[in-house]
């Protein structure tokens, strides 16, 4: 099959060097272990084989071990009833050993005490909560790390930065009951989005169902032999495979039943617990938190959180970001610079901010699909070359890209996001997409490390059984764990979304947009 025939998508075939790029792709270092829900810590990986099934996990010791990194407390809901949920309604938090004034730098500890919709003290966990410590004035935001004891009861830790008030706020994301819907159907009904392909031949013209893998019928087979990636469609009736000419998305599937939609449902969903407390005072104190910062570089250590929000200005925790509030000065950055951008809208959101914020970088009409791309924009004075393009299939959009192999260079700058249209998947399919990018990159970095590479951490905003925040944070926590110790940076837009006064969505706000994009430049522009 030709080129214009070969698609981007998801392997089904066996990876005779797996072993080979998992061991030096997916071995991270030492750090803490994981309690859920998570604290984002990084973690020790066994060498790692991936199934070569996408929809069957094999229990293999290493594949298993790469997997415990997400584990998550199991629940049976077979004879549970909505009302032994958990209930944001019922459920409580206070802070500990409350005092008058604290001081920047110090920690602020909240209990979260689960009940159920009868008021009953829960007495298992595996709640997900999202938390913020916040002050609307200021515009300010800082992300809790959460610890779950495993009995119903939940530890809220809160760095405080700033001198003022501020308030505690806990959201419910996902009951307990929930996660294990969540968990149930994205490891049991992978199909549960579909996406269509459309034949065309001689004036004839078919649509047949299109994913990763077609079960029970006779299927086109379409794939990518240098990447090594297969897609599958229905066959058509009267159209050969070689008539397939493009994709698009297709469609959901209802695969819950009325117990399952009731944990799932908007008034369980993404709502704050009540409380009583009042705001904390906080005073200045001789500490700063960002004096002893390095640059920002690569490899780094992690820091939780990873910074916070001020006067709507994000401030970082890991490095000494930068704020580029003129024009002029994110141009000067990117002067001479070639940068690539790989992934889904959310990334795309950036190409777009920094094409509207500099008037001289033009777009270039391609007159391809906008969803998909590629896109491409130039600054000819300035010798700016900025793309976009969707990274391959599955993609909810309309039609397929491919990540294309880099030169690299001291100018080069490769932007990598892989999350969003993943969520539905059994998580072998995301380890094996991971490891494949894990391997190019490397191979990047080899033959030219001085290419700087950065790659977009998930970012919250989904709340349905096809793209939840934890089926995101599954990934997110692969992901991490797959680039610790690589020549790569991951800018956390996870704790950029989670505490901005916006209310967070897929597409994060402009001035969330911004925050991150300043992140990306301080990484290109170190100093």
């Amino acid at each position: 099959m030709n080129r214009s025939r070969n698609i981007s998508g998801i392997v089904l075939c066996v990876i005779v060097t797996i072993t080979w790029v998992s061991y030096h792709l997916l071995t991270p270092g030492c750090g803490k272990k994981y309690e859920p829900p998570p604290l984002r810590w990084y973690f020790n990986v066994l060498n790692n084989s991936i199934a070569t099934d996408y929809y069957q996990q094999h229990t293999t010791t290493e594949f298993a071990e790469l997997l415990n990194l997400t584990r998550w407390p199991d629940l049976s809901l077979k004879e549970l009833k909505f009302t032994d949920s958990t209930s944001p309604k019922e459920t409580q938090y206070h802070i500990i050993n409350k005092r008058d004034l604290y001081k920047v730098g110090e920690t602020l500890d909240v209990l979260i005490t689960t009940k159920d919709h009868m008021g009953r003290l829960k007495t298992y966990g595996g709640d997900f909560f999202q938390t913020k410590l916040h002050s609307s004035k200021k515009k300010a935001g800082v992300p809790g790390q959460v610890k779950d004891y495993g009995n119903g009861s939940y530890l809220a830790t809160f760095l405080l930065p700033w001198s003022g008030e501020a308030q505690v706020n806990i959201r419910l994301i996902h009951s307990s009951e929930a996660i294990a819907v969540l968990k149930d159907k994205r490891d049991k009904y992978p199909e549960k989005v579909y996406f269509n392909g459309y034949f065309e031949s001689l004036g004839v013209s078919e649509v047949t169902e299109c994913n990763l893998k077609i079960s029970g019928k006779n299927v086109c087979e379409f794939n990518d032999p240098a990447a090594g990636e297969i897609w599958q469609c229905v066959r058509p009736k009267t159209l050969p495979c070689d008539s397939w000419r493009y994709h698009s998305m297709g469609g959901y599937r209802q695969v819950t039943n009325s117990l399952e939609n009731s944990f799932l449902s908007g008034s369980v969903t993404d709502h704050n617990i009540p409380s009583s407390e009042p705001p904390v005072n906080i005073v200045q104190s001789n500490s700063s938190l960002t004096s002893k910062l390095p640059v920002c570089k690569t490899n780094l250590e992690p820091s939780l959180p990873s910074g916070y929000y001020y006067e709507d200005q994000w401030t970082s925790l890991v490095c000494l970001g930068q704020h580029f509030s003129k024009p002029d000065d994110a141009r000067a950055c990117l002067r001479g610079r070639d940068i690539y951008m790989f992934g889904d809208s959310t990334l795309r959101q950036w190409f777009e901010y920094l094409e509207q914020f500099i008037p001289s970088l033009g777009r270039i009409d391609l007159h391809l699909n906008y969803q998909s791309g590629p896109l491409l924009a130039v600054d000819p004075d300035y010798g700016i070359v900025m793309r976009w393009r969707a990274h391959g299939l599955p993609l909810r959009t309309t039609k397929t890209a491919q990540i294309s192999q880099i030169g690299g260079g001291p100018y080069t700058v490769v932007v990598i996001t892989l999350w969003a249209h993943f969520t539905n998947y059994p998580l072998a399919v995301y380890l094996q997409r991971l490891v494949r990018v894990c391997k190019a990159v490397e191979s990047l970095s080899t033959r030219s490390p001085q290419t700087t590479v950065l790659f977009k951490s998930a970012n919250t905003g989904y709340k349905t059984v096809y793209g939840s925040d934890w089926l995101s944070l599954q990934l997110d926590i692969l992901m991490r764990a797959a680039f610790k110790g690589m020549a790569v940076t991951v800018l956390d837009a996870w704790d950029m979304t989670s505490c901005h006064y916006l209310p967070d969505g897929i597409h994060p706000g402009p001035p969330v947009i911004r925050n991150e994009v300043d992140l990306m430049l301080s990484y290109i522009c170190p100093k």
